[in-house]
């Protein structure tokens, strides 16, 4: 495992091939780590303290985001926990591998090598957007390593008979659609900004993070969409296993004036768990860590405090 100095970052993580140098670092304050893995270079920040029992917090990302998405959780938690946010492969400042399929079963395959090779234990998994079922795949296959779950908008199961699902999929999954996203940064200039409740809230200098991190190879953005419905097989698999999961406590919080997942989402995952609590975040869209920024910091920590 390599450790990285912030300032030395744009020298030094060669493993990952990436320019770092656009990174606003007044924003995104936090020493960067680079790990080998088998499918790639994985780029992660590890925030907050390491020993004397502090819970330790994984935060898994969506579509087109990447760890800085975490920022203002990471900032607001890491006095007390440990934090740590990674980016997958062809995202953020990881490695694009050529020859790796972008699929999110294979995404989850990775963050399992991640926490082996990290030795994380107990930790706490905190997931939205596509970071619902990539996280949640772990904690169905190790539910005794996994301490808590914070879920925010998102989904674990097929959705390919839901016509609201099947249409995004289809529409951007299909062959034009992949084009706009890979060639043309569809996802990040326009699917993005439309996922807020309040666009005042994706400001300018955010927004620009997001596009720099998506420049060049846009492989896995564009891979994203089709997998709603081409990972069924793997969704199901997952969700025929939820009673994995059931026991494990659960704080739930959700944009209630999201576009891709709304309240009926939320029902099915408030009847799933067993022992969770429920935040309704009424005007806040998609991003909920955007848009509710460093509000969301109290709900999270004050779940963590009572495990």
């Amino acid at each position: 495992m390599t450790s990285i100095s912030s300032r030395a970052i744009d020298e030094s993580l060669s493993m990952a091939h990436t320019d770092t140098t656009w990174v606003d670092r007044s924003a995104y304050p936090f020493e960067s780590h680079c790990v080998g893995l088998s499918a790639g270079a994985v780029h992660y920040v590890d925030e907050g303290p390491v020993d004397g029992g502090a819970a330790t917090l994984l935060m898994l990302h969506g579509n087109p985001t990447w760890s800085f998405l975490y920022r203002h959780l990471i900032r607001g938690l890491r006095d007390e926990y440990r934090c740590i946010a990674l980016d997958y492969l062809g995202f953020g400042l990881s490695e694009h591998p050529a020859d790796f399929t972008y699929r999110p079963e294979d995404h989850a395959a990775v963050v399992e090598e991640f926490i082996e090779e990290l030795g994380l234990e107990d930790v706490v998994l905190v997931v939205q957007d596509w970071g619902g079922p990539i996280g949640l795949s772990y904690a169905v296959e190790h539910p005794e390593n996994v301490r808590g779950l914070v879920v925010m908008n998102t989904w674990m199961w097929p959705v390919n008979d839901d016509p609201h699902f099947a249409r995004f999929s289809r529409l951007l999954g299909g062959r034009i659609g992949r084009e706009l996203c890979e060639r043309y940064d569809l996802f990040t200039r326009v699917i993005m900004p439309m996922g807020f409740a309040d666009r005042s809230k994706f400001t300018k200098a955010a927004r620009e993070q997001y596009r720099l991190a998506n420049r060049g190879d846009r492989t896995g953005t564009g891979v994203f969409p089709q997998a709603i419905i081409g990972s069924q097989a793997w969704l199901s698999s997952l969700w025929q296993r939820r009673e994995h999961l059931a026991d494990i406590p659960t704080r739930l919080i959700w944009g209630m004036d999201d576009g891709a997942f709304r309240p009926a989402e939320l029902r099915t995952f408030e009847g799933l768990f067993e022992d969770s609590s429920t935040v309704r975040l009424y005007g806040v869209g998609h991003y909920v860590q955007e848009e509710f920024g460093a509000d969301l910091v109290p709900l999270v920590r004050d779940f963590v405090a009572e495990l």
